[in-house]
């Protein structure tokens, strides 16, 4: 293929989107100052706004050193439906504005289904970045965004081996896969030098490896009366063996204040705003231990070595129990959720790191090299020959990397 640009809409709406995103992002302006280069990465950042909170948005995006977005479709909260669809509105517009050659989506967030179905109404490339992940439960958004998008997806980058295994189950095609390794463990390592320095432990009053983290924000979890009483008990339960912090998500907040009066001790349940992207890893890796029903943070204990409750029915991320640090615990049933946790601070913690394969800090190089190698072949079919036959009508388009 001759010189040529490539337009790239890379989409992000949620904070879990913005730390996947930056490492393929700074691996793209990388990619076009490397010595030889022949294709020049011409990327459009949007930002759909789904989440727009300064603690859940901004302080993360500034962390892991995201440019100004190119545009911010500011669509705001809503119900599952009234996001997506605004989603899709909105971002139809860019799409017909920046004519790209392909999109990026990552994660399982509405913004990112959104994007991939305007893409396959409008015939436009989609990859998927953290393709492949499975929790077999549809009752969850996550899971439905999930499964969707992958088969609306020309590239799917996988994080590991299973979540090749269930796409190829599902029917796709082996040829459209790419095993890349994790992009949020990149964002993780990069930042990992500047937590060392974050003052967030003694901020808080904590010291390291003598508290519990708290990431919970899932409806069943927070969203009801019954799931709060749940989650009052347990919390003062764990809180009379260690203190608990607790940064309580937006959507969380008005029915989780009540928990610093009740049962526990206030003094040992800490509820406090959502953290940036740098403090959070600074109280994830000096942690005892860490209760989540996230799915990144499954994966981010694993590699620092922190013990980590998954307090689900279920998790996409099998991974991250038969090679990390994970132990998945339905949180209907909390009598054994006390016992892993008795179990856990009863042993003596080694906190060593595990990885599994490719999850080295280089998945977002390998992203950018696959989609150049895709851009460049046959199989790419109208795409390649616009890269190397529009050049210049790119380039009146394109953005440079900030």
């Amino acid at each position: 293929m001759s010189a040529g640009s490539l337009r790239v809409i890379v989409v992000v709406g949620a904070r879990p989107n913005f730390v996947k995103v930056a490492p393929i992002v700074r691996a793209m302006a990388a990619w076009n100052v490397s010595d030889g280069a022949r294709l020049r990465f011409c990327p459009v950042l949007v930002h759909t706004g789904q989440h727009y909170d300064p603690a859940m948005s901004s302080l993360v995006w500034d962390d892991v050193g995201l440019p100004e977005p190119d545009y911010f479709l500011g669509v705001g909260s809503g119900s599952h439906a009234e996001q997506t669809a605004a989603v899709m509105v909105e971002f139809e517009k860019v799409l017909r504005e920046e004519q790209p050659h392909l999109v990026v989506v990552v994660g399982d967030v509405n913004s990112t289904l959104a994007a991939a179905l305007v893409c396959a109404m409008e015939g436009v490339p989609v990859a998927h970045v953290e393709a492949g992940l499975r929790s077999g439960d549809r009752t969850m958004p996550e899971e439905v965004n999930r499964l969707l998008t992958d088969h609306l997806s020309d590239l799917l980058f996988t994080t590991c081996p299973d979540g090749d295994a269930n796409l190829v189950a599902e029917g796709i095609p082996q040829d459209r896969l790419r095993r890349v390794g994790n992009t949020m463990i990149d964002s993780l390592e990069r930042c990992r030098d500047a937590a060392l320095r974050s003052p967030i432990l003694d901020d808080l009053g904590l010291a390291p490896r003598r508290y519990c983290l708290v990431t919970l924000h899932r409806p069943a979890n927070v969203d009801d009366d019954v799931g709060l009483d749940r989650l009052e008990g347990f919390l003062g339960w764990v809180s009379a063996s260690l203190p608990v912090v607790y940064p309580v998500h937006p959507r969380a907040r008005v029915g989780l204040g009540r928990l610093a009066t009740k049962r526990a001790d206030p003094l040992r349940l800490l509820l406090v705003d959502p953290a940036g992207y740098v403090d959070f890893v600074r109280l994830m890796s000096m942690a005892r231990l860490v209760l989540t029903d996230s799915g990144g943070v499954q994966e981010e204990t694993s590699v620092l070595g922190v013990p980590c409750v998954t307090l689900r029915s279920s998790t996409e991320r099998p991974v991250t129990i038969a090679e990390g640090t994970n132990h998945l615990v339905s949180a209907d049933d909390l009598d054994l959720a006390r016992r892993v946790v008795r179990e856990i601070l009863d042993e003596k913690p080694d906190y060593a790191s595990r990885r599994p394969a490719l999850w080295d800090g280089h998945a977002g190089v390998r992203v950018v090299e696959a989609i150049a190698e895709w851009a460049s072949t046959a199989g790419a079919g109208k795409t390649a020959a616009v890269v190397a036959g529009e050049d210049q009508e790119a380039k009146k388009h394109a953005r440079p990397v900030r």
